[in-house]
């Protein structure tokens, strides 16, 4: 666990002087260049043929101003991308361009080909981006809290959540939802994250509990996680610096979709015609490569970033903690420690180790259930470790034995140091149910 003496939660002033080292080139000015000409020929393609309900919200997202945050212009763009992509896929052109019946289609079709693998490519880098910076942010959160069982409690609790979190998108595509469904559930799933956090930093909703047990965790970082996403909070300082160009290919990734669109819904009457292709190459081209800038720069700055500052800027670990207990296990006896568990699906949680001399030493490691009646029921199966970190899901209440064996060591004492704890579980949060 890295130390936190002495520091306070990072400030928006902070990070604006950080900010200042990583300044971002401006983008090309093809970029509002394309996107206007794109636009001004998706108009046209409403003249004689006024938009369907389904295009007008497409419209109209496209005529908004894109959202404010980072993180859902970054899933917006996401959106947008798999969007182009399933309208360029071969199955999903328009049947006259499918027949390939000139020399021109085939020309386009080519070009259509080469469109549709730069922005799946960049897709699946902004894919790999988002994942990345996720893991980075949690693993650094998890560089404050306690190295022990209480760390790996809340690594279980993050892993049970994205697991749920998966059969949700699971059974909304199932269920046939569309990816516009699936992004505004990805997205909502994303600000469950947030709050997620945010109950973490006050010690409020689902981790109340959770945070009673994880004595030591820093009040630096618990301030830092409430206060990280406020509205002028720290990461508006990112929205400032970064948003603008952000927003600005956010708005031509959208009308690159509402162009496409468009054109797939009326080449029954209309042919294609070269400019149009021609300037939907140019587009996804700028595109493609100043999203690809962008998203390596944003990695630079993340990377450096001090929004969590680093083990090694905190300085040296903390020292010994006094939570450990330590015991002599003459040869020949054992060690006991008896838990009583109220509810079902607590965690009963162990860290232990021997203090080691020249001569390496192991204990022996079980754990039982101890029924009403006084009958003994083997949890854990019996080793024999030098160390051991591990967790226990309940699956009755009662009493819970955990016992350090040495009867088979005839010559050697073992001391051991441990601690253990229960864990009474904790829920998710209700799923809120609309009418």
């Amino acid at each position: 666990m890295a130390s936190t003496e002495g520091l306070v939660p990072i400030t928006r002033s902070f990070l604006a002087s950080y900010y200042d080292k990583y300044p971002f080139d401006p983008l090309s000015d093809d970029v509002s260049r394309l996107t206007s000409q794109l636009r001004s020929l998706a108009n046209d393609l409403l003249i004689d043929h006024p938009p369907t309900e389904g295009e007008k919200i497409l419209i109209d997202e496209t005529d908004r101003q894109p959202p404010h945050k980072i993180d859902e212009n970054m899933w917006k763009n996401r959106e947008y991308m798999e969007e182009t992509v399933f309208l360029l896929e071969r199955s999903n052109w328009p049947e006259g361009l499918k027949q390939q019946s000139t020399p021109d289609d085939v020309e386009c079709a080519a070009v259509l080909d080469r469109v549709k693998d730069k922005v799946h490519n960049i897709f699946k880098l902004l894919e790999s981006f988002q994942a990345k910076n996720s893991d980075h942010v949690f693993n650094t959160v998890m560089t404050y809290l306690p190295q022990d069982f209480r760390g790996t409690i809340l690594r279980q609790q993050r892993e049970r959540s994205e697991r749920n979190r998966q059969a949700e998108v699971d059974a909304l595509v199932n269920a046939g939802g569309s990816i516009r469904d699936r992004y505004a559930l990805l997205w909502s799933q994303q600000m469950d994250r947030r709050n997620q956090l945010a109950q973490l930093g006050s010690a409020t909703g689902v981790y109340k509990t959770l945070v009673k047990y994880l004595v030591g965790v820093p009040q630096v970082l618990l301030d830092f996680i409430r206060q990280i996403n406020d509205d002028d909070g720290p990461m508006e300082e990112q929205r400032h610096r970064y948003g603008p160009p952000l927003y600005s290919l956010t708005k031509m990734i959208i009308t690159i979709l509402l162009f496409l669109s468009l054109l797939w819904e009326r080449l029954g009457t209309s042919k294609l015609k070269k400019e149009q292709i021609s300037v939907l190459e140019q587009a996804v081209d700028v595109y493609t490569v100043e999203f690809e800038r962008f998203i390596r720069f944003l990695r630079e700055v993340f990377a450096n970033s001090p929004f969590f500052i680093s083990a090694e800027v905190a300085g040296a670990l903390e020292g010994k903690n006094d939570e450990y207990k330590e015991i002599s296990v003459p040869a020949g006896k054992s060690h006991e420690v008896l838990l009583t568990v109220d509810s079902v699906n607590s965690y009963i949680a162990w860290d232990f180790s021997l203090v080691q001399g020249k001569i390496s030493l192991d204990i022996g490691f079980s754990l039982e259930f101890i029924s009403p009646s006084g009958e003994k029921i083997l949890m854990l199966p019996y080793r024999r470790y030098d160390s051991d970190q591990g967790n226990f899901c309940t699956l009755k209440a009662g009493s819970y034995k955990l016992i350090w064996d040495n009867t088979y060591s005839t010559f050697f004492k073992k001391v051991l140091k441990y601690k253990v704890d229960c864990i009474p579980p904790v829920a998710e949060p209700e799923p809120v149910q609309s009418d």
